[in-house]
Order: structure tokens, then sequence, then C-alpha cells
């Protein structure tokens, strides 16, 4: 099912033909299966039912609210039968916010799963359901898509403002779709378990593409459980996962079993794991995990080499470098700078209805990342924060991810967000939310002299406070809103320590 990836199978449609008569494989979702036979012909009905209703004089975008489920995988096979465009919406966005989001995407209707403040189409209603038996049977027929024609609409996390509409591409989709199937080997005989959240472009391009790309099956879970995880995986036998920022860490905080390694899941794959999760969840669950880097952008992509040491990215190429934000100069070994792709735009296709914040993507002529980094001496990469974490403290630049890997290694740590408060003169104080073990105390005198302890903390990475927090507060894909915590400061609900040197 797997190949060398050719002009004509860049596109989502390419990827799906050879499942139209498949019997033996499919999704399946809680007690259900259903053949990729059954639902490639359940995905014609569906667009003929959409076409009906989309007005042919306005961009046939069409808003989805959706838990991870079989529509949510239908909606997207419907798209490359016919060539109307999903826009992921995100759940946790609501109200005028989330309308917002439906405007700015030039959506003509929005297909919803569970009660929503916005209008939107009840797809488990009677209505629904009547509507769509009016188009039973429709022939099975792809749209002859290409490449660079645009499949979906992907919001970015909003983490620093409103969310920006990414265009993705056939191309976008199918090209990692191939590429982790063969990296990984999967064909026929896999299945690919989906439990982050089909809105987002990591659960499109790192899970269902994978699995299509493959010629396997499918898993949903309507919403992550870190409790279910493993139990999911052996109920479906899953060989295959994905996942985006902390789910490793809540599954590896869920009570250990003698029997955690005994599981089918051979491969684990996806972006912004800790790196200290990487090898525990690794030895505890007896599965090669691989941590990657890219954005739903894909303006910049870095892969990991073997050679490439624990806790970098990867190595330097003629398409990433790191510049200083403010004179666009090549930042020597240790100093942070932003990555950018000095060659260009990549995969980046730019933002829907957004030409400004596409301008500013591409100042320069180069593409800007936006994610802050330095290298070693020998060219490895190692992931510093967003640009929105920048800190200046005491006239200096600082990210917060090298502070965050720091202060994981403190016992009984469990979740670090480490971000700025305005200092009463000038710049930036860092703070620091942790969140603990369940049963753990915290101890001020001991964190400090921990502090103290560790050669690869600079004075001026020092947190002057620390929150003790029983969660923090998280996008639906798990990214920590900082700008939250900035805001709220020291002056919040949780315990908040002063630290002294």
């Amino acid at each position: 099912m797997t190949g060398t990836v050719t002009a004509a199978s860049r596109t989502v449609s390419a990827l799906l033909r050879p499942l139209v008569e498949v019997d033996d494989r499919g999704v399946h979702f809680e007690d259900s299966f259903t053949s990729w036979r059954n639902h490639i012909q359940a995905a014609a009905d569906l667009a003929a039912a959409l076409t009906a209703r989309l007005d042919p004089a306005t961009p046939p975008h069409v808003g989805v609210l959706l838990g991870n489920t079989p529509f949510f995988s239908t909606v997207l096979v419907a798209a490359a039968l016919s060539g109307f465009v999903p826009v992921g919406l995100n759940p946790t966005r609501r109200g005028a916010a989330l309308q917002r989001d439906v405007d700015h995407a030039d959506c003509q209707f929005v297909l919803a799963d569970s009660p929503t403040e916005i209008a939107a189409i009840d797809v488990e209603s009677d209505e629904w359901a009547a509507e769509l038996a009016a188009h039973r049977g429709t022939p099975v027929r792809f749209t002859d898509a290409g490449p660079d024609d645009l499949f979906m609409l992907i919001f970015t996390s909003g983490t620093s403002g409103d969310p920006k509409a990414v265009r993705v591409t056939h191309e976008k989709v199918a090209i990692p779709g191939r590429m982790l199937a063969d990296r990984f080997g999967l064909g026929p005989e896999d299945t690919a378990y989906l439990s982050m959240p089909l809105f987002h472009s990591n659960a499109v391009m790192a899970g269902w593409a994978v699995a299509v790309a493959a010629g396997a099956s499918i898993a949903l879970r309507r919403k992550f459980s870190a409790s279910q995880f493993i139990d999911d995986v052996r109920r479906y036998h899953a060989t295959y996962a994905n996942y985006v920022g902390k789910p490793l860490s809540y599954i590896l905080a869920t009570p250990p079993r003698d029997d955690d390694a005994n599981n089918p899941l051979k491969f684990l794959y996806g972006n912004e794991g800790a790196p200290r999760d990487l090898e525990r969840f690794a030895k505890r669950f007896d599965v090669v995990v691989v941590d990657g880097f890219g954005s739903t952008e894909g303006g910049v992509a870095i892969a990991r080499t073997p050679d490439t040491p624990d806790g970098a990215l990867g190595p330097l190429t003629d398409e990433v470098a790191i510049v200083d934000v403010d004179t666009g100069e090549p930042c020597p070994p240790g100093v942070v700078g932003e990555l950018v792709n000095p060659r260009g735009r990549g995969q980046f296709r730019g933002y829907y209805n957004d030409p400004e914040a596409e301008a500013e993507r591409m100042a320069g002529g180069m593409y800007h990342s936006g994610d802050l980094a330095y290298r070693d001496e020998a060219g490895y990469i190692y992931f510093a924060g967003r640009l929105g974490d920048w800190m200046r403290v005491d006239g200096e630049n600082l990210g917060t991810a090298p502070i965050e890997r720091i202060l994981l290694r403190y016992p009984d740590v469990v979740e670090v967000a480490v971000y700025p408060v305005p200092d009463p003169v000038v710049g930036d104080q860092v703070m620091a939310a942790l969140v603990l073990a369940p049963g753990a105390e915290f101890d001020v005198d001991k964190f400090a002299a921990f502090l103290a302890e560790q050669p690869d903390l600079g004075p001026k990475q020092w947190p002057s406070y620390v929150r003790i927090s029983t969660s923090l507060p998280r996008t639906e894909t798990f990214k920590v809103l900082k700008r939250q915590l900035s805001a709220e400061g020291t002056a919040c609900s949780d315990p908040v320590y002063p630290i002294q040197r």
C-alpha cells in the first residue's frame, strides 16, 4: 500500500482509492465496526447531501464541530470525494469566539454532534438521518483533485491570540501519511488508534492519513482518556498511535500495572512530548516512541537522525536555521533565537482570510515559525519555547523550555509551565507553575536547594516565584495557556512561594 511518493499520489483521494472495495479492514468505534467499503459509501452519501445544501456561489466550506467519531472520518472521506472543504472547529471555543471562527472561515453551515450555542446541524438527529437517507447509494466517485488543492482548513491553537485558519492542501495530508506509514512499516494488518482531536493537524496528518496510506484500520475514541488508553490499545489490537503535547504524561501518571508492557502497540509518534516522558513511556509499555517537530503551518520541519542527542529535535539543515529575533542574523551556539526556514515557505500554504498574518509569517522572504530554539556546537537544535513565551530578564532574552526541562528533574513534579510576570523595576521575572504527584508536598527550602545544585540553570533562569497547582489551563490539544498564567501572576487562588537564591 505504501511506496514512493509521486506527483499522482500526493492527494488524499489517491490514498483512499485502493480502499473502496476493502471489507476486512475499516473503522472501529466503541463496539461498532464499519468496513472501508461501507465507510466510503457512507461518505459518498454524505457528500451528496452536503453538495445539495451548499451554495455554489460561495466557498464550499463546512464547519465541523465533532468528537472523534466515525462521522468525522466520513466527513474527511467525503471531502476527498466531492471537494468541499471541512473546517475543523475547536469545541472548547464558546459563544462569540466560536462564531468568530465560523465567520472567519466563511462556513456555509456547521455540522455538530453535541449541543452548541451557535446555529448548527445536529448530525445525530432524526431529521439529519432522513436527509442522508435521501442520498443513500450515491455512486462513489472521486473529484479530480491536485496536490495543491485545498483539502481542509485547520485553526491554530490560539494560545497567543485569535486562531488563524491554516490552508491544508491535499499534499500536506497525503505526504506525511505516506511518509509515516513507510517509516514504521505499517500495512493492512495494522490498526491506528486515534484519540487526539481530529479538528487538529496532528490527528489528521499523523493519525488518520497514516492509517489510510497504510491500508490499515482505524480505532477512534471520542475523546482522549489516559486511564483507557492501554485498554483501548488492547481492545482494538492497535499497533500505532499518535499524540501531541502532554498525553504521555497523563498516561504515565496512571497507576503502573505488572502487565503494562503486554500490549500490541509497536509505534507511538507525535510531537511536543516531554523528553523524560519519551524514555519512561517506551520502557514501561515496551513501545518505540518517536517525537518529531512540526506545526500545522508546515513551514519548518525537523527530523531526528540516528546520532541526534537526547533532548534535541534534530540537526540544522539548509531549510532550518536559528536567527536573532531583532537582527535576523544567525545565532551562535547556545544563544536562543527563532526557528526559520531561510529557503522560503516550505509546506506553508498560507492562512485563509488573513493576509496580514500570512505576510508576518513570510517577512523577509523566509518562513518564521514563531518557535524559539538554540543549537549546540555540533549543530543540533533544542526547543526553547514559543516566541510568545519570550522573557526579558535583566536585559537578556530567555526561552522557557530549557527552564522547564530542568524543573522536571525535581522529585514528584509531574508537569511544569514557566512564564513571565512583570518585574517591578523593568522587564520580567521568571515564574513557574508546578503540578505535583498525588500526595506529594512542596518544600520551598528543598526546592531552592535543588535549584542551586543544577549546573545548567543560569542565574537569570532562576524562578522568582513558584505556583503549586492541581492542574494547568490547557487547550483541547493540550497546549498550556501561558498567557492566562501570566495574567494571573502571583494573584491567583493557588499557593505561591517566593524562591530565594
